[in-house]
């Protein structure tokens, strides 16, 4: 239940109020649901205050409000989804492609901001029935990418890779479009202003996708180290992904007596999965912090998936940064600054020091309602 900003008491919050990589302050007050970095000359009978360690709202990249494994969802069921995510402290979505119409979450003030990148553009038999637009002809492919870029806001998602399994001797990952045709579609998408990120699982899929000039590469679980540094070098994002990663094994398992060449990639992508993010942290790729709810992962998960790329050897700092204020100036979405928008988590100690009190927020501030 939130309290409403024109009823609620002016917020004061302190202690350790983390506002991007160089500045912390102590104090931080919110008003009309903008952040005021002034103390005010009469703070009144009524103000809130509330202590804690302060970051700015949680962003999770890779997130699918208005999906689960069958496909899409009703109503109902992404509303659950959308307040699951705000309540476990993420307040910015980008949403990484659904095939429901969820515009109506951007009405909702009380909902996290939701930047769409409308629906996955895939192949017909090449990807999770029902999950995306499907096309028959990969040519078709920089017409239906430019139509995705308007409906969006500014961002499109294409399936680079996945099983084809017609191939003799058994499926295996394979990319779904010719390299040709990748750099018409992401120059399309450019001309209208939008940005390119596309699932890969596949080594044979990233070099057509870096040639193309794409913004961001979502699991990139077989990108090469030569595909790295050339990733770090052109500025694209990476979001590993490792709580999906972490189910390669049990999809090998499920594939393994018809598509054994299939089964035996996924295990190795898995068995390196931690290798392969300390290899990008290491290399300067812009690490992005997804958690791929909506499909088999649930909803509100950010800090399981934040814990596991500490596991994989990320200073927790680090994590918290690319989680937060690293994530929002990535999107476009600016830093806490006198008059922005109020959206803050707060918590009981230093998540820099212990990545597991991202679990445990004692407040969240959304558009200067307090939750």
């Amino acid at each position: 239940m939130s309290t409403s900003v024109s009823d609620a008491p002016t917020l004061h919050i302190r202690g350790n109020v983390l506002l991007d990589d160089d500045r912390e302050v102590g104090d931080l007050w919110v008003r009309g649901g903008r952040v005021s970095l002034t103390r005010p000359s009469a703070q009144g009978a009524g103000m809130r205050v509330i202590e804690g360690w302060v970051l700015p709202g949680l962003v999770d990249v890779h997130c699918h409000i208005g999906l689960a494994a069958e496909g899409p969802v009703p109503h109902d069921v992404a509303l659950r989804q959308a307040i699951t995510d705000r309540d476990s402290g993420v307040l910015v979505v980008r949403d990484a492609g659904s095939p429901s119409d969820t515009r109506w979450v951007q009405a909702r003030t009380d909902l996290p901001r939701l930047i769409r990148a409308g629906k996955h553009l895939a192949l017909t038999r090449r990807y999770l029935r029902d999950f995306g637009h499907e096309l028959d002809d990969p040519s078709d492919l920089p017409e239906a990418v430019r139509e995705q870029a308007v409906r969006g806001d500014g961002w499109v998602k294409l399936v680079g890779d996945w099983i084809d399994r017609s191939l003799p001797g058994g499926g295996d990952l394979t990319p779904l479009w010719p390299p040709d045709v990748l750099a018409r579609a992401v120059a399309g998408a450019h001309a209208e202003a939008a940005r390119v990120t596309v699932h890969t699982f596949a080594t044979e899929t990233v070099d057509a996708l870096l040639d193309a000039g794409v913004d961001g590469i979502e699991h990139g679980t077989g990108m090469t180290g030569e595909q790295i540094s050339r990733a770090a070098a052109a500025g694209v994002a990476v979001t590993p992904t490792l709580l999906q990663v972490a189910r390669f094994e049990e999809i090998a398992a499920q594939a393994e007596s018809k598509y054994p060449l299939f089964a035996k990639r996924m295990r190795h992508l898995h068995a390196r999965r931690y290798e392969q993010v300390r290899d990008l942290y290491d290399a300067g790729v812009r690490l992005l912090v997804g958690t791929d709810a909506g499909g088999t992962i649930a909803h509100g998960r950010i800090a399981d998936e934040c814990a596991e790329l500490v596991a994989a050897g990320i200073p927790a700092a680090e994590v918290v940064a690319m989680v937060s204020w690293r994530a929002r100036s990535f999107l476009g979405l600016g830093s806490v600054v006198e008059g922005a928008s109020a959206d803050l988590v707060v918590y009981p100690e230093d998540p820099r020091e212990n990545i597991d009190v991202l679990r445990y927020p004692t407040a969240i501030v959304l558009r200067g309602e307090l939750y």
